[in-house]
């Protein structure tokens, strides 16, 4: 069964998340504070952590960057009351993989943590590198090889590199690339895609040459394959 760790301080919450999580075929473990989480995250082999944003001791986002930091790439769920589109994009940025908005039914999320759950669990590749034309992505050393040149990439810049080259020559929407590389439902107000690719050309791209990614207006984003004009539109 696929085990989360819950880091929740209210015990009413705990009282019905917990029997709920374990009924639908989760192994739960719980943490009562961020640092209690961080403590049990560190040691344990979680599938998921689900996580209140608002914890009594430290900020839930504390908690994801001390994952994040050490390189735990365990997907985490947070739970929040205050899901404004500012803090979501604060929390993508730190590392987490979904938000929930309270008040929420059980049933969503379940099926939120069963898709995280599935998105780590998927069959692991031996597929250490990609290649689109010259440039390689060194999945293993997450480093872009382009022009003899070794380009180090965040974590979130090496998700981002990594879709799109997988779709190398598909027009992909800013929904297709959220949900792909960051998971969750898309919020057409945010500028998070829009923010990080710009990013990504700022880190890739060679100066008097045209980008690595190319904007389609209206549509989103391309790589293209080799062989394919990439002049931005």
């Amino acid at each position: 069964m696929p085990s989360i760790l819950t880091i929740e301080d209210d015990t009413a919450t705990e009282a019905g998340v917990v029997p709920a999580l374990a009924s639908a075929g989760f192994t739960v473990d719980v943490a009562r504070s961020g640092r209690e989480g961080i403590a049990m995250v560190m040691a344990g082999d979680y599938d998921v952590v689900a996580l209140e944003r608002r914890l009594p001791d430290i900020d839930g986002l504390t908690v994801v960057t001390a994952m994040r930091g050490v390189g735990i790439e365990t997907p985490v769920l947070v739970v929040s009351s205050t899901t404004s589109v500012e803090e979501r994009i604060e929390g993508l940025r730190a590392g987490c993989d979904d938000y929930l908005a309270r008040p929420f039914s059980i049933d969503e999320m379940s099926a939120r943590l069963e898709v995280l759950v599935r998105r780590r669990m998927r069959p692991a590749t031996t597929e250490t590198s990609l290649r689109v034309g010259p440039p390689e992505l060194d999945l293993v050393k997450r480093k872009l090889i382009r022009r003899d040149k070794d380009l180090r990439l965040s974590p979130t810049e090496l998700r981002l590199l990594e879709f799109m080259m997988r779709h190398a020559g598909q027009v992909l929407t800013r929904t297709m690339i959220f949900e792909g590389v960051w998971g969750g439902n898309y919020d057409p107000a945010t500028n998070l895609v829009d923010v990080h690719i710009g990013r990504l050309r700022n880190r890739v791209d060679i100066p008097g040459e045209p980008s690595f990614i190319r904007t389609i207006r209206g549509s989103g984003y391309l790589l293209p394959e080799e062989g394919m004009p990439n002049d931005r539109e």
